[in-house]
């Protein structure tokens, strides 16, 4: 039996951690992770970041992202072109030899003036305290001007930021930037600079075509190595839908064989013409491969900026919301009474989709918007090549309206339904910036999310909720895990104090649909016992009196400032829209990617 290949995908972006071979960490969802505190996972796709920090203080990796899936032959890791911190490594130059380089070739380009280092300091949460945040540290990547005093990086660059700067190629001084909009999914942030000095002689970068194979690349940036600007070129060698390791999505990628280092996320890639095709984000990395980067094409970031326009912020990428299955075998065609060899069949659609009032498990869905869809999820793309179904999706917008063509029963059909980013019952990222918490006399509750999954070693999750993370449904819009995450000892909780990473189910006999709602049923409970029951039947019982009496003990005697969040002081709305809260989540596959096997793919 053949080994697998260890493979790996890099992200990297900024300049920030000293990368060697004892502080490589594994990130699944943004948050960087101590090595100490990681555990292995199996997984189908996992996020590596690499970059090299300057804040003293605790290791760790700079954000990137993309949750692991199972079912794969192969370990593939993704890791974003690694947020890089400047080090104490003393670099030499020669004056005179760097003078010779800059008058030379490309870099006497104009457009290479476009070109800007990003130095970011990042403040991330600590979802194990969700109280506090952790240490700060700073990183540098790059960016470049699109015009109308505005410029374009990557998402990971600019995560959990506190404050962004920016430095014009040939300049001493810093200018403080602004993030206008930060793309999780497509790995896009929109950054302004109200300075009229930065723009003095400014001439922005113009947007090329989506390239052909072969045509040539030049990757230009701010990588680790040195404080001035990098030139790298190569050729493009693949287009095709492709993992974004930080947003955990699938999106069109080009990918090219010029060099891409840790502090090249956010750099433009360049054309013959010296136009615009895409920005640098993450690598590939294998015993078996070399020189594969990966670059944002231009179709994906004229989507994020006409959403910015269109509609004053980032709204995403939507989804059809159904899980869907290949249909190569000819048995199974004819099982399901389609005649030509097209469509893929429907296995899931997910309850929070538009999609589940006109489409059900056993459609085959053969077109969409007219484009006729080949039985392994295929469609036409170009003169001569084909792309993943999920390409034309990708290509709408929040609100659209699609049209799909089905056979249902052996009977041809369309249906129309209404396309809207993905609810996913544990988020990848905490867009709001800190996570939500609910304290209880001690009894520490908050959602379950990836970054917190990441930041807890994964044994002390469990094997039922980390299946309950990757293989459950959402059944309502606003539905979360929410789990005990420790117990903060004190008389009043005593017997408890070993209690952590457990969800809680339901609060004196009613089931729980999230934290806000937990936090309506402590605040109206008006019985003589707190009833938390978790998984298992497990039961936590407090006096409400003896609850109350001891919280403001515990908070001062902990240093924690607020029994819970602000985002919970704020009246609470029932989201479920009368769904049964008594039926549990379904434990079926409801990854972002492929699931299982390369016959089943979420779309």
């Amino acid at each position: 039996m053949a080994t697998c290949a260890h493979l790996s995908f890099l992200s990297f972006s900024d300049n920030c951690h000293r990368v060697s071979s004892t502080q490589l960490v594994r990130s699944f969802v943004g948050k960087p992770v101590p090595v100490s505190r990681r555990c292995c996972r199996r997984a189908k796709q996992q996020v590596r970041v690499v970059s090299q920090r300057r804040g003293s203080g605790r290791s760790k990796d700079a954000p990137d992202g993309a949750k692991g899936e199972t079912g794969r032959s192969q370990s593939t890791l993704f890791r974003e072109l690694g947020v890089q911190k400047k080090d104490k490594q003393n670099f030499v130059y020669d004056n005179k030899e760097q003078q010779v380089n800059e008058a030379t070739g490309l870099q006497d380009s104009t457009f290479l003036n476009a070109v800007v280092k990003v130095f970011c300091t990042h403040t991330a949460p600590d979802y194990s305290l969700p109280w506090q945040k952790q240490r700060q540290y700073t990183s540098t990547g790059s960016a470049f001007m699109i015009g109308n005093g505005k410029l374009l990086t990557n998402a990971h660059c600019v995560e959990h930021d506190t404050q962004v700067k920016v430095k014009r190629r040939g300049d001493d001084t810093k200018f403080v930037a602004k993030v206008l909009a930060r793309g999780i999914e497509c790995d896009i942030a929109l950054l302004s600079v109200e300075s009229e000095e930065f723009w003095k002689g400014a001439e922005p970068l113009s947007f090329g075509r989506l390239p052909c194979l072969q045509d040539s690349v030049t990757v230009v940036g701010y990588p680790l190595g040195g404080d001035t600007i990098s030139v790298s070129k190569g050729v493009v060698s693949r287009i095709e839908v492709t993992s974004y390791a930080h947003g955990a999505t699938d999106l069109l990628g080009i990918q090219i064989d010029a060099a891409i280092n840790p502090g090249n996320s956010g750099g433009p890639a360049f054309n013959d013409q010296g136009e615009c095709i895409g920005i640098a984000f993450q690598v590939f990395r294998s015993d078996d491969a070399e020189n594969i980067g990966y670059v944002i094409p231009t179709t994906v970031v004229s989507h994020f900026l006409n959403d910015y326009e269109k509609n004053g912020k980032y709204t995403g990428f939507p989804s059809l919301g159904v899980l869907l299955q290949k249909l190569e075998n000819p048995a199974l065609r004819r099982c399901l009474k389609v005649q030509s060899n097209e469509g893929v069949l429907v296995r899931k659609v997910e309850p929070t989709s538009p999609a589940s009032s006109v489409l059900k498990e056993g459609d085959v869905i053969v077109s969409f918007d007219g484009t006729p869809v080949g039985c392994e999820g295929t469609v036409p793309f170009r003169s001569t090549e084909r792309i993943a179904f999920r390409y034309l999706i990708s290509q709408k917008f929040a609100g659209d309206v699609a049209e799909v063509g089905i056979i249902r029963g052996g009977v041809p059909m369309k249906v129309q339904t209404i396309l809207y980013p993905r609810v996913h019952l544990v988020p990848y990222h905490i867009e709001e910036g800190q996570p939500s918490y609910l304290i209880a006399a001690g009894l520490v509750f908050t959602p379950l999310s990836e970054p917190l999954i990441d930041e807890e070693c994964e044994d002390s999750i469990g094997l039922k909720l980390l299946a309950k993370a990757r293989y459950s449904f959402a059944k309502f819009k606003g539905e979360q895990i929410v789990i005990l995450s420790q117990v903060l000892a004190h008389e009043a909780n005593i017997g408890y104090e070993d209690m952590g990473n457990q969800q809680v189910t339901r609060f004196n006999g009613t089931r729980i649909r999230n934290i806000r709602h937990l936090a309506h049923l402590l605040d109206s409970c008006q019985d003589k016992y707190l009833v938390f029951e978790f998984e298992d039947n497990f039961l936590a019982v407090l006096e409400r009196e003896a609850a109350n009496a001891a919280s403001a003990k515990i908070l001062k005697d902990y240093g924690i400032p607020c029994e819970r969040s602000v985002d919970l002081l704020e009246p609470y709305v029932d989201s479920s829209d009368g769904r049964d809260m008594e039926l549990e989540s379904e434990d079926v596959p409801a990854s972002n990617m492929e699931i299982g096997f390369d016959g089943l793919v979420w779309t």
